[in-house]
């Protein structure tokens, strides 16, 4: 499930130049710390982004919740439902059929690894899917290095949201080898499927 390099691009990125709007700036940096350092692990800094893309309820509950009950299955359903309606509505020339479908397929096996609990893998494959979303929602502009500034510029929740993106897809262990905590991973994780949730 490695991202792949489909015709359309590259992964999100977040152009060198880009500066975050000031309103966001403390809770952006405080969850992702500017220079590629390892994601912010403390409840607080994941909760203040969360509340600033308006799923903090939701997040907080399903961070807490057990991830093999009933309410998680049927909550990961509607997440899988709601991405899977957002994909199919969006408009691609005929040669771009084949591009939805196989990210729909990719939906699934997702939802599988965070059943599982391989929140790793499910980091690595949520940056593909969410690299494929923008490609779907915003075309060739999203291959471009001022996406995140583009998207700003629209609204500044959804900017943050995809800069969330960017910054998630980028995971790696840090330079002293560390990385990021299974249910610290699952914390950010569920940012990002909340806010598709409930897009």
């Amino acid at each position: 499930m490695k991202q792949n390099c489909d015709a359309a691009g590259h992964a999100l990125s977040l152009a060198a130049n880009f500066s975050l709007p000031d309103e966001c700036r403390a809770v952006a940096e405080a969850l992702f710390p500017p220079g590629g350092a390892s994601p912010g692990r403390s409840p607080s800094a994941i909760g203040d982004f969360a509340a600033a893309l308006g799923i903090e309820g939701e997040h907080r509950r399903l961070v807490k919740a057990e991830r093999n009950t009933e309410e998680m299955r049927k909550f990961l359903g509607h997440f899988q439902n709601n991405l899977d309606l957002l994909i199919q509505k969006t408009w691609v020339e005929k040669t771009e059929e084949s591009f939805k479908e196989k990210l729909q397929d990719k939906v699934p096996p997702f939802v599988g690894l965070i059943v599982k609990g391989d929140f790793r893998l499910a980091t690595e494959e949520f940056g593909v899917i969410l690299n494929e979303l923008a490609y779907l929602l915003f075309g060739s502009q999203s291959r471009r290095d001022d996406f995140a500034e583009y998207t700003f510029r629209i609204d500044i929740e959804m900017g943050l949201f995809w800069w969330y993106g960017a910054n998630l897809g980028g995971i790696k262990p840090d330079a002293t080898g560390s990385s990021v905590d299974d249910e610290s991973l699952w914390a950010l994780l569920l940012i990002g499927i909340c806010y598709l949730t409930n897009f």
